[in-house]
């Protein structure tokens, strides 16, 4: 037997201690990661339980500006780690203020929002590319349980991913959406204590930080690197802001122009970077460069779980009980995983779905009131004149807004109002020309009560839900079937559909890795460079997939199951399974030691530029019939997956070279 296909053989067993420490350690960061990755467009977005009621476009804006700068920061984490900290320490400042941007977060506050967000990219960029690191340096060159370590690992990534879907849906169904960030925030708390626990344990996995003869100086770096990106980038959404027709920044915003200009003098440094090593270096970083571009379409794709996947799993997909689908099933056998389905849901649904009552809504609102009561949130004015509209039947109750509730009062205040002295109402178009309105009141602000409307009707007493007229006719066309007075239809949380993707990795890792050593023992060529080949066409094949969905959605015009994202995550995880961590691996294995940090924030960099695609694309599929939009990504990375096969060749001889 192959000596290599033998060690290989046994997935978990003769790797460093120090692994299952730092499994555990990212599995909690990720539980607090994924968190925002499951509610950040939804929150954004929400216009019927209290969140912030954006635009879909201005929502996939601000995740795709999260997303970029959470990945792009481990560039500049990765250097001050090799040159200052050291991992462990940069991974203990990580998890810190990781979990102060959470808890911001949860404040709910104006300001507390952009900043919360802000100290979340920080801590990843400490965070993140350094436990990596930390991975690979645990082997040595050559080790044959390096790729099963790293697919360990990522298999701790993917539990606390899946995990996350779950507290996130649990948490805004019983209490509110910023309760969410702070169970992120809890999870980060105990990444940072797992940590201080095994210190000393990770110490091998650690390096003494300094600068090496032939380094970069770091006032180079951000003299000539990340200053120059920062004046390309502001220069670029000046540019697109104030110069460019609107025709164009519709769909590409002045932040997409500016992300991507400013990303010029950061791929040329990683372009020239192998011109500062030793010759014996060379090859192996040059080889790095069709590793970060595979990465980056990749995550372009994966990562439009929080974006275009979960709009499609919001609008598009069946979610109401009683429907054959897993997620579905979960959710009516644990009522915390499943809400209350309400009137925006029924837009698409089918006529024989049940819908509420009609006793249950309230129809005497302007599109203003609406507004106002899907922030949950009414300014005294708004109050009186609804007040003075109400039929005869409804009574408004109120509802205490600190202290203990009987179980009635916790029924009421999912569908109550906080009443303050004055709600700020803004009104403007969004990017495609559609009127859009704001709702906020000022930081600090109390709320004098809270209030519900209340109707009592059949023996049973419920608190109604706030609509107009024209939203109210359109949800009764068809004569649809109607449930009872004081019932809603539940329906899972669509942010339950991303866990399929952490959920396939951690079931088909074991097979994924079988299969790989199958292939070795068979003496198949099957190199980590092939793997990643084969990863991008599968990708292509996942888009593919959805565009079918599309076509039989009627491009959006009705609800499919929910079968497809299942099926969608599926596919693009086993190619997830063949890439992500295979590449992961290379960049360890075709980097000098001293540049491992620096090259794993160059793997996050090139993800951050896929991430910010993954935000354009979600603003893009609200321009797009569904059946294009997915042909048109699985045509991008199709373009992609030729040009790697046609670098193989060079791929392949520089991890020879390397004995990666």
């Amino acid at each position: 037997m192959n000596p290599a296909a033998a060690s290989a053989g046994s997935m978990f067993s003769g790797h460093p201690k120090g692994l299952y420490r730092l499994f555990f350690i990212e599995m909690w960061e990720r539980l607090g990661f994924y968190t925002i990755v499951a509610v950040l467009l939804l929150y954004a977005t929400d216009t019927e339980r209290g969140g912030l009621g954006w635009s879909k476009d201005v929502g996939n804006e601000i995740y795709g500006i999260y997303l970029a700068f959470v990945y792009f920061t481990p560039y500049l984490g990765g250097l001050l780690a090799d040159r200052f900290l050291g991992y462990r320490k940069s991974v203990l400042i990580g998890g810190l203020v990781y979990a102060a941007g959470f808890f911001l977060l949860a404040t709910g506050q104006s300001w507390t929002f952009p900043t919360g967000l802000v100290l979340l990219c920080v801590g990843n960029g400490f965070f993140k590319p350094n436990i990596s690191a930390m991975v690979g340096n645990l082997y040595v060159k050559g080790d044959p349980k390096r790729d099963a370590g790293f697919n360990i690992f990522y298999m701790g990534i993917n539990i606390g991913a899946f995990a996350a879907n779950f507290l996130a849906a649990y948490t805004r169904n019983e209490w509110v959406w910023e309760a969410a960030f702070v169970g992120a925030g809890c999870g980060m708390l105990a990444s940072v204590v797992i940590l201080l626990v095994s210190w000393k344990a990770l110490a091998a996995s650690d390096r003494t930080p300094g600068a090496n003869p032939g380094d970069t100086p770091f006032s180079e770096i951000l003299g000539k690197i990340l200053g120059p990106a920062f004046l390309f980038g502001l220069a670029g959404w000046a540019l697109a802001a104030y110069a460019l027709p609107s025709a164009i920044t519709k769909l590409v915003k002045p932040t997409d122009f500016g992300f991507l200009i400013g990303a010029i003098p950061i791929l040329l440094f990683f372009a020239r970077l192998s011109h500062r090593a030793e010759p014996q270096e060379r090859a192996g970083l040059k080889a790095l460069l069709p590793v970060y571009l595979a990465g980056g379409t990749f995550f372009m794709v994966l990562h439009l779980n929080g974006s275009a996947m979960t709009t499609w799993a919001d609008e598009s997909t069946a979610r109401h009980s009683g429907q054959f689908d897993p997620v579905v099933a979960i959710a009516d056998a644990m009522s915390p995983f499943a809400g209350d389905t309400y009137p925006k849901y029924y837009g698409n649904a089918a006529v024989d779905v049940p819908r509420p009552a009609r006793s249950m809504l309230l129809p005497i609102a302007t599109d203003l009131q609406a507004k106002m009561y899907g922030k949950r949130r009414v300014d005294e004015a708004a109050l009186a004149d609804l007040t003075a509209r109400l039929p005869a039947d409804v009574k408004v109750e109120e509802v205490p807004l600190q202290g203990g509730l009987t179980a009635q009062q916790k029924a009421d205040k999912k569908l109550s109002v906080e009443v303050f002295p004055k709600v700020e109402v803004t009104e403007g178009t969004d990017s495609h020309g559609l009127p859009e309105t704001t709702v906020k009141v000022a930081d600090g602000a109390k709320a004098l009560r809270r209030v519900a409307f209340v109707r009592e009707k059949d023996g049973a007493r419920a608190a109604m839900f706030l609509v107009t007229q024209a939203r109210f006719d359109g949800l009764y066309q068809g004569n649809p079937p109607e449930l009872p007075h004081g019932q809603w239809l539940k329906s899972a949380n669509s942010e339950l559909y991303q866990s399929w993707n952490a959920f396939f990795v951690v079931a088909l890792t074991p097979l994924v890795m079988w299969w790989f050593v199958r292939l070795l023992r068979r003496g198949v060529d099957f190199s980590t460079a092939r793997k990643i080949l084969a990863g991008m066409g599968i990708t292509a094949i996942a888009a593919l997939f959805m565009a079918l969905a599309g076509f039989l959605s009627d491009d959006g015009a009705q609800k499919v199951s929910g079968f497809w994202l299942m099926g969608f995550y599926g596919i693009v995880t086993v190619g997830e399974l063949c890439l992500s961590p295979m590449a992961l691996s290379l960049v360890t294995k075709l980097s000098p030691k001293r540049f491992v940090g620096l090259t794993m924030g160059g793997w996050f960099f090139a993800t951050a530029v896929g991430n910010k695609f993954s935000g354009f694309l979600g603003v893009l599929q609200g321009a797009m019939p569904p059946t294009w939009f997915f042909l048109t990504i699985a045509g991008a990375v199709a373009v992609v997956a030729l040009y790697i096969k046609a670098v193989l060749p060079r791929l392949d001889a520089a991890i020879k070279q390397y004995g990666a």
